[in-house]
């Protein structure tokens, strides 16, 4: 039977593969031998410093919000968001009226109690001298009564007008004391207003910057209610989370570099000021507060930063920008150019900073290292040139 023309013959099917064969070798020969543009780096000496990063807050260490301890109206706010204070300057006050009211009935109150003191005072010396008296009387009686040249109803009336004298002198220093405490009771009303009426002006606790006016004259204030924010300004740090595998190479005083998202390019210098020592349990991080020595014209409390911590440098060695590492099965490398082509070849690093490393074995001074223009773009073999 003859073959159908609609089906290929085992011998057009061979010539198709060895086709395709052909045209995919001169594919990859083409590409092979056809130079590829890519980034070159010689390899030199100089500086590496490692660094840690940590994303965070601006927070100031000292901080107090200003509230009233009493109820009351706002009579006056004396400051406003960016003033700066002294301590002991009346920042707001409370409309007072009523507290020195109370305050001049507590004063009222004490005048009575001071002339109380003075009355019961002359009662009391007035029955110490009846007593006094009636005790002289009294040891006569006793004495004549003894000689019999008294008659015993004069002795009784001795003992009884004794006696009387006595429970007269007890009542005195009785309302004594109980005027004493109600002097002492009047002085410490008095106090009490007096402190009262301290508490209707609200002071700066320290110098400080207002960053903050929650409330206006005629506003209603209860004891915590905010009405102003003051903080420290000297003392104003990063307050940043850390991986807690840095953990290690962090102490407090190191050197580190403050990033504003509101001016990603330029660097503010600041110090470490202290470790957290608690790792959140979720992110596997820990707070480390890093102390800004100059901050920006314009600053905000709770702005984003990130910090950058120098843990190590050395200098005097090889570098490699960290663009230019290509690990591969787990070690790192580079695609270092040999006789004009690009060729992979494992390094060892060392000190690893943020954007360069230290290359401690597998390349020398002057040796050229390559990558790709686009990434993902392969120039191993390839013969390298520049863009």
């Amino acid at each position: 039977m003859p073959t159908p023309t609609n089906q290929p013959t085992v011998g057009g099917r061979k010539i198709k593969l060895v086709l395709g064969l052909f045209a995919l070798t001169a594919v990859a020969g083409f590409l092979f031998l056809r130079s590829a543009p890519a980034e070159l780096h010689e390899v030199a000496t100089g500086d590496v410093q490692a660094e840690v990063m940590g994303t965070g807050t601006l927070e100031a260490r000292l901080s107090a919000t200003i509230s009233p301890r009493i109820t009351g109206r706002m009579a006056s706010v004396n400051v406003d968001q960016g003033d700066r204070v002294e301590p002991g300057q009346v920042l707001a006050t409370l409309d007072d009226a009523e507290a020195r009211q109370q305050l001049a009935v507590a004063e009222a109150s004490l005048g009575v109690a001071v002339a109380t003191v003075a009355r019961v005072r002359t009662d009391q010396g007035r029955a110490q001298a009846v007593l006094n008296q009636a005790r002289v009387e009294h040891a006569r009686a006793v004495a004549l009564a003894e000689n019999r040249t008294m008659a015993e109803s004069d002795r009784d009336k001795a003992v009884e007008k004794l006696r009387v004298a006595e429970a007269e002198a007890a009542r005195a220093a009785a309302a004594s004391a109980e005027a004493e405490a109600q002097h002492a009771a009047a002085v410490s009303h008095v106090a009490l207003q007096q402190e009262l009426l301290a508490h209707t002006r609200l002071l700066a606790p320290f110098a400080g910057l207002i960053v903050r006016r929650d409330r206006d004259p005629g506003d209603i204030v209860t004891p915590g209610g905010a009405v102003l924010q003051l903080v420290a300004p000297t003392e104003i740090w990063v307050s940043a989370w850390v991986d807690e595998t840095a953990s290690a190479g962090l102490a407090p005083d190191q050197p580190a570099r403050v990033l504003f998202r509101s001016e990603p390019d330029v660097s503010y210098p600041g110090r470490v000021a202290r470790l957290g020592r608690e790792t959140d349990r979720e992110t596997r991080e820990f707070l480390v507060d890093v102390g800004v020595e100059r901050l920006p014209a314009n600053w905000t409390l709770g702005q984003r930063a990130e910090v950058f911590i120098a843990t190590g440098r050395r200098t005097g060695v090889l570098t490699l920008p960290t663009r230019f590492l290509f690990p591969r099965d787990g070690r790192a490398g580079v695609l270092v150019l040999r006789a004009g082509r690009a060729r992979w070849a494992p390094v060892e690093i060392g000190l690893r900073g943020s954007a360069s490393v230290e290359i401690t074995r597998g390349l020398q001074a002057g040796d050229r290292v390559a990558a790709p223009l686009k990434p993902g773009l392969s120039l191993e073999g390839r013969r390298i040139t520049r863009p």
